[in-house]
């Protein structure tokens, strides 16, 4: 029988442009790019040139640190680009479709029956490792380390977020094979699922233990889960991956073959069909937006609180499940009309400064991307306490990150979170401080004291 829990703190922000549940096939498209900064800790050497004709699976860069830790290409092509930034860093690697759909042979595994060496190495060389998240951290896993745990989150609590029961809709068996493999990676029932309590395709799984979860986000949050569930210790290291990563892991590891397989949630006020769509990891956003353009529209690559802002001609995120549009927000705002001494009618707020709180929840709202003011002070308003649901003190450890100080830090449980923890946070602070990127800085700076 599966542990129940209820998250009472939070906030489920409701927006308007949820998908429909059905789900369409999008057309392919004609690049696909695997973009190292979406893997956080990972400096990648490349393995191919510009013009080299690569598969379905050929190795296009690897970890620096880890040079087994294969990246791969999701579709048969040639190396169309190598996009560079800032100290000629890697941003891109553009393939170019040839619609023949050629895959290299990457080599069955019994999961089953494999051991813990043979799953890691796979993993490793079928480039599923760098889809492993780790705490501390929250950066690429390490395969050298042995995890305490792994966990994966059944369901996604975030604005528009995809429906688990839709995204994993005949790939259950899949997913169990990824769970099989994950198992031998760890002792005994170490692989935790949370779940809604509506959620029954989890129950009949083996080698996992099942927790279910009941509340608003970030209840859906991997990091929440852990935290009420087996919380992480200094020394400890504890494993994480999104659900459709472990099916994608499963069908890898039992077919031979690199499966890159996303079903994206296509959401938002301004998408002009909000919609499921199956396509593979990397393809161009056009795809998924309807083409839809205009200098008014903001494209995010994931969800709107943890999501990044990308081009509507970009490419969908390695690690994202969602695309979003919203509204740009950069029109002005008429104080009386629809600025903060507006009736507010059609606005939300967490803080019920608008009577939109005495309507129904079912009520949804289009919001825009406008902050509503400038950074200011960083003072103590007791906002982030009621949609933090960690016993940790929010405001007190991002003080002790800008203060770079790692005695309090570890003191005030930074082991145990990881940015998106704190979108909601971002989300209500008055000061308008990017405190995702200050929980960022001070994860990266304690990781490389502590070496």
């Amino acid at each position: 029988m599966s542990r129940k829990i209820r998250i009472r703190k939070g906030a489920d922000i409701r927006l308007k442009g949820r998908p429909t549940k059905t789900v369409e096939t999008a057309a392919p498209t004609a690049t696909y790019a695997v973009q190292p900064p979406n893997y956080h800790g990972i400096v990648p050497k490349l393995e191919v040139k510009e013009g080299a004709a690569v598969e379905a699976g050929s190795p296009l860069f690897h970890s620096k640190e880890t040079p087994a830790m294969k990246f791969l290409s999701p579709i048969s092509g040639t190396v169309k680009a190598i996009v560079r930034g800032e100290k000629r860093r890697i941003l891109a690697v553009v393939v170019e479709s040839d619609g023949g759909n050629k895959a290299v042979a990457l080599g069955k595994i019994n999961v089953t029956e494999a051991s813990a060496d043979e799953i890691r190495g796979a993993m490793l060389s079928h480039g599923m490792f760098p889809f492993v998240e780790q705490r501390p951290f929250a950066d690429v896993a390490n395969p050298m380390d042995a995890p305490r745990s792994i966990h994966v989150s059944g369901f996604d609590s975030a604005p528009l977020a995809p429906d688990m029961e839709i995204v994993l809709r005949d790939r259950m068996e899949a997913f169990q094979s990824g769970i099989h493999a994950l198992s031998a990676l760890v002792h005994g029932d170490a692989v935790h699922v949370g779940a809604r309590p509506e959620q029954s395709m989890f129950s009949g799984l083996d080698k996992v233990a099942v927790t279910t979860f009941e509340g608003p986000h970030p209840a859906g949050n991997v990091g929440v889960q852990i935290h009420h569930t087996l919380p992480v210790n200094k020394g400890e290291v504890v494993w994480t991956m999104h659900a459709e990563d472990v099916a994608n892991l499963g069908e890898t590891l039992t077919t031979g073959f690199y499966t890159t397989k996303r079903t994206v949630s296509a959401a938002g006020s301004e998408h002009p069909s909000p919609k499921y769509f199956q396509t593979n990891l990397g393809c161009e956003l056009t795809a998924l937006t309807a083409g839809h353009q205009g200098d008014a529209t903001r494209f995010i690559s994931g969800n709107p609180l943890t999501g990044t802002h990308a081009a509507a001609d970009g490419y969908l995120g390695g690690l994202d499940h969602q695309v979003t549009l919203l509204p740009e927000g950069n029109e002005p705002k008429f104080l009386l009309t629809s600025g903060w001494l507006s009736p507010g009618l059609d606005k939300f707020s967490l803080s019920k400064s608008y009577p939109t709180w005495l309507m129904p929840k079912s009520k949804e709202f289009v919001m825009d991307t406008n902050t509503g003011g400038e950074e200011r002070a960083f003072v103590v308003t007791g906002q982030y306490e009621p949609v933090f649901p960690f016993d940790i003190y929010p405001v007190q450890l991002i003080k002790s990150i800008l203060a770079n100080d790692i005695d309090a830090m570890e003191k005030l449980g930074i082991y145990e979170v990881a940015p998106e923890d704190f979108a909601l946070c971002e989300y209500a602070c008055t000061s308008k401080i990017d405190v995702q990127d200050i929980v960022r800085d001070g994860l990266d700076n304690l990781k490389k004291e502590l070496g």
